[in-house]
């Protein structure tokens, strides 16, 4: 049987899912002309079809399936839309049954989006009633091969990043490569502020300079003004921050 490709960003809806007084959470949606796009894009408009049943509660979505030579189907039931209630529960239905072929089943995995942004909402001064009437798109967004939504990001109509699982992993990379970098440290058994001994001060050997230069360094402190213990710490820091940093 085919299979059905993942949804473009360009193809999912965002819908404002809660408000609360800290903030908002976002859902991702797609609409029944997505589906039917696909379907089309896939496997040809002459090679699926669907039907209702339940007073359109329910939708089957048959596929042609030339090796078989039969139709195969796929079931599912929708819920009623608060608007037009025939017509949004026919459409809710297809969404769904198009879900059991696979087609945007990758918006199961989305992470959840939350915006702590308090101007975005408006709140009705004689009904106290809160709600957002700015809009949001996806403006990118990556998945695995299996399906599951690897990043994901959202903006405002203006272009505004409301949220990005893409500053959480840096945040994430950035400390770990702290912690890490704190662990050589302590292993190399460096003392990260060098003490210097008045009486008997030795300076950083030409050897030293050199290398410092060579990996580097633009600390305030020159090279030529610094003890060989302080030039020999800045040396295993700069071989430390070179191994780690990717280009």
């Amino acid at each position: 049987m085919c299979k059905f490709r993942t949804l473009r960003a360009d193809e999912i809806d965002v819908r404002v899912a809660t408000i609360t007084s800290k903030g908002f959470s976002l859902l991702l949606y797609k609409d029944a002309r997505c589906d039917m796009n696909i379907l089309d894009e896939t496997i040809g408009s002459m090679n699926w079809q669907r039907t209702h049943t339940r007073e359109n509660a329910n939708c089957i979505v048959s596929i042609w399936d030339k090796d078989k030579n039969q139709w195969i189907s796929k079931e599912d039931t929708g819920t009623e839309s608060n608007t037009e209630k025939e017509k949004g529960l026919a459409s809710d239905s297809f969404k769904r049954a198009c879900f059991n072929w696979g087609i945007g089943r990758e918006l199961y995995t989305s992470p959840f989006i939350w915006v702590s942004d308090l101007s975005y909402i408006k709140t009705n001064p004689k009904t106290q009633k809160q709600t957002v009437t700015e809009r949001f798109k996806v403006s990118m967004i990556e998945t695995s091969a299996d399906k599951v939504i690897t990043a994901l990001e959202i903006q405002d109509s203006k272009g505004n990043v409301v949220f990005s699982t893409k500053k959480k992993v840096e945040k994430v990379v950035k400390q770990e490569f702290l912690n890490s970098t704190q662990k050589i440290i302590k292993n190399l058994n460096l003392d990260p502020k060098p003490k210097t001994d008045v009486d008997n001060v030795e300076f950083a050997t030409t050897e030293q300079i050199e290398m410092l230069k060579a990996l580097g360094y633009k600390g305030t402190k020159k090279p030529e003004t610094m003890t060989t213990k302080e030039a020999d710490y800045y040396i295993q820091m700069g071989r430390v921050m070179k191994k780690g940093v990717k280009k």
